[in-house]
């Protein structure tokens, strides 16, 4: 596979953003390690931010909370992708806490072989091997288990951060209300952008897209790629609930519990998202539009009093509104590709609600089946005890 070096500058795109595991009990609150120990090891920012919180002949400032950074892996495909997101963190201008690298099976040996020498680095780095069942929401799970950190900073193994990343990401949690801060995910393709695909499916392949916010605002669901949460509220929601939605998961059990201001999209935090040539493809298009939105039905009856389909509503609407006719406009002014994006735009909301349909469907289906079969085992039950 050809690597694109994804720390280098890249020109931000257009406007700002992109199933189900075995409910995982994340017991995080009991993981052994003294939080309020590893409170005090934080490391200070290299742009010279006071270590302690407190200026020699200023008022005090509020303490930095420790910050642990989390990236899962499962595959040694992307082994030379996963170094330059490891490297990314090591060169931030805040230095966190600890990196851990969480992986599956087949890769923890490698992986732990080649930062055997950085457990004892600024910062150290930690690798450990995913303990449940499933893959991406199951190692986070595992990650937030042994980490002491106060923020988990959550980046994608395929994804490199701006060196100012975990800085401006974690600034608005000097805020006590904020629970989790989202950054936006900026895509680097393998082999360009087509000019088909439409920027505002860039979540398709979990990069930042159009009709996100362009400053610091409150958002329904942010990136799993560039995230972050304050442990004490992943504990409270009891960790992430699913693999395909955890990112959705998690905020909207966040944003049930504390606010819906308490969850914050930053654009000014910024990670360069790896896009391989097989991701902006029609084939790729079109099934993550359906089978995403199917999905989603269940993750969303699993959360129940915290499930709100308002992010998807808003999506509609503004690529109805907003992207449909820059697309014509666009195609008026000689761009040929603008009635193709065009003509995606509607593919994909068509998509999308049939895949929501489907999944309803099948919601119900389920449904019946349970009851008819808690009933009949009511029967049977009955029929013994005559």
């Amino acid at each position: 596979m050809r690597i694109v070096t994804l720390a280098q500058s890249y020109p931000p795109i257009g406007v700002g953003q992109e199933g189900h595991v075995r409910n995982v009990s994340t017991d995080l609150a009991h993981r052994g390690h003294d939080v309020a120990a590893a409170t005090t090891t934080q490391p200070g920012s290299r742009t010279g931010q006071p270590n302690n919180g407190v200026g020699s002949e200023r008022a005090q400032i509020p303490r930095l909370p420790t910050i642990s950074v989390i990236i899962c892996a499962y595959t040694e495909h992307r082994w030379e992708l996963m170094l330059q997101s490891v490297a990314s963190v090591q060169e931030q201008t805040l230095i966190p806490c600890e990196i851990i690298i969480c992986v599956d099976q087949p890769l923890f040996r490698r992986c732990a072989a080649y930062w055997a020498d950085f457990a004892a680095a600024t910062p150290p780095v930690r690798v450990i091997q995913n303990q449940h069942d499933g893959h991406l929401g199951s190692a986070r799970n595992t990650a937030a288990e042994a980490a002491t950190g106060e923020i988990l900073a959550f980046l994608d193994d395929d994804a490199a951060a701006d060196k100012d990343w975990l800085e401006i990401l974690t600034g608005p949690y000097q805020d006590e209300r904020i629970g989790a801060v989202g950054g936006r995910p900026i895509p680097v393709f393998e082999t360009g952008r087509p000019a088909w695909f439409p920027v505002q499916f860039d979540w398709v392949f979990g990069c930042a897209y159009d009709g996100l916010p362009t400053s610091r605002s409150p958002l329904a669901h942010l990136i799993g790629a560039n995230m972050s949460v304050r442990r004490t509220l992943l504990e409270q929601v009891g960790g992430f609930h699913s693999d395909n939605h955890d990112d959705m998961d998690m905020c909207h059990r966040v944003a049930h519990i504390t606010s819906s201001d308490a969850v914050v999209y930053e654009p000014a935090a910024t990670v360069r998202h790896f896009v391989p040539a097989s991701r902006p493809t029609w084939k790729y298009f079109w099934r993550r539009c359906f089978f995403v939105n199917k999905g989603k039905v269940g993750a969303f009856a699993q959360m129940g009093q915290a499930a709100t389909l308002g992010a998807e509503a808003r999506f509609v609407w503004y690529a109805l509104t907003r992207g449909i006719p820059r697309e014509i406009w666009q195609a008026a002014k000689g761009d040929a590709a603008g009635l193709a994006r065009f003509a995606a735009i509607v593919a994909g909301v068509g998509l999308a609600a049939a895949g929501h349909v489907v999944g309803r469907i099948e919601l119900v289906r389920r449904r019946r089946q349970a009851i008819m079969q808690i009933l009949d085992t009511a029967a049977q039950a009955d029929g013994r005890g005559k």
